[in-house]
């Protein structure tokens, strides 16, 4: 990797940490502050609606847009705006309507930004290095994730929940001019405009037309409409099954994060190009087996070490999807189709957030943390056996052949 390209990915991957940092301390701060000033177990849960709901809902128009205008200067244009909607709260934060509304607007900006740093990462690393790019990006955003919650309960102890906002609205200033510094572009081709390719379904087309993307990615938003529950399981299953209180429940999150980032940097780099596929459905399984062996193994040792080896899969599965999508969808979709996914992946999510509360109360924590574990454990088996179908079934000699422009 030349200097110049090392370079870029070094303030891509600082941008994305500090950006990750910078949104975990505002949802732990937003969250804290609306329940300590009257706010209902309902208005937080508007609050994260608000703000990660407009990424399933402008998906397409999302991509659309990156897709149609150059990617640097659309992530410095996001950043300024997400940095002047962050100050904005500072200021308005005892008014729980211009949060949701403030809210709303932070989230359609991330709707944009996430796709434009997902489509620059090939043309700052080049597309030969793009999976080592990913694990560093993919690491910079869990440490970001470790970090920024720490950081966000000790302001909010100190009664500093404006301060910390405003240290969050100077991260996306920072990442503005991370932006600004950046000698990569990417500026989708007029030509491609006018042939009708800014489409916003064009992107989940191919998605659904290349049946390895399909087969994988339906897998991995499967997966998460069970994985996700386990975010409302933990909390209890820490301190009620496993009688770990708040500081197990601390240690258990960070042994998942810490082997996220190890997942991500080491780990995924082993997964050969022509099998991204297999090894990110490979990577579902464990991390449901992760989640799975904690509930029944239903001690503290026993789950550290299957949230450790869960976080390690998951990490690397990330990695490996986000590598999948640059090497299998053209360029000039690169946009719409990581929008599409990263739609159905929160809408997913989200779903799963609003059951596990539900599961929780009427099954208990552990079976519930078991469920969430178990369920995408299958999924993945069922997607690998139907890849392996699949290979078995293609004409001999056939190779893999990364997309093209």
């Amino acid at each position: 990797m030349s200097i110049l390209r090392l370079r870029d990915v070094r303030l891509i991957v600082g941008a994305v940490g500090l950006s990750s940092a910078g949104d975990a301390l505002l949802w732990v701060l937003l969250a804290l502050h609306v329940g300590e000033t009257g706010g209902s177990a309902l208005a937080v849960s508007a609050l994260f609606i608000c703000l990660w709901g407009p990424v399933v809902v402008l998906g397409g128009v999302a991509g659309r847009i990156v897709d149609r205008h150059e990617n640097r200067r659309l992530l410095i244009a996001v950043s300024l705006a997400q940095a002047a909607v962050v100050a904005a709260m500072a200021f308005s934060a005892d008014s729980l309507a211009a949060l949701l509304v403030l809210s709303a607007l932070l989230g359609a900006g991330v709707a944009v930004g996430s796709p434009a740093e997902f489509a620059l990462v090939p043309a700052a690393a080049g597309e030969e290095r793009v999976a080592e790019a990913n694990g560093q990006v993919e690491a910079a955003r869990y440490l970001g994730l470790t970090v920024g919650p720490l950081v966000g309960g000790a302001l909010a102890a100190a009664g500093s929940t404006r301060l910390g906002l405003l240290l969050d609205a100077a991260s996306f200033l920072a990442v503005a001019a991370a932006a600004v510094a950046l000698h990569a572009r990417r500026d989708p081709d007029a030509a491609e405009h006018a042939e009708g390719a800014t489409r916003a379904r064009e992107g989940i087309a191919f998605l659904h037309a290349d049946r390895t993307l399909a087969i994988a990615l339906a897998a991995a938003i499967g997966s998460l409409l069970f994985f996700t529950i386990s975010v409302s399981a933990e909390v209890f299953f820490a301190t009620d099954v496993l009688d770990a209180g708040a500081t197990g429940y601390g240690v258990l999150i960070s042994s998942w994060t810490l082997g996220m980032v190890a997942g991500a940097v080491g780990l995924a780099r082993l997964v050969a190009g022509h099998r991204l596929a297999v090894g990110a459905l490979a990577g579902v399984a464990v991390q449901g087996l992760g989640l799975f062996g904690a509930a029944v193994g239903a001690t503290l040792v026993v789950a550290l070490v299957a949230f450790l080896v869960g976080g390690l899969a998951h990490g690397a599965k990330n990695v490996l999807f986000r590598t999948l999508i640059h090497e299998h969808v053209p360029e000039r979709l690169r946009g719409r189709a990581f929008a599409a996914y990263n739609a159905a992946r929160n809408g997913a999510e989200l779903g799963a957030l609003a059951a596990g509360g539900v599961l929780v109360a009427l099954l208990g924590a552990r079976t519930a943390l078991a469920l969430s574990g178990a369920i995408p454990l299958a999924i993945a088996i069922g997607a690998l056996m139907l890849m392996a179908r699949r290979e078995a079934a293609a004409p001999a000699g056939a190779a893999y052949v990364p997309a093209q422009g």
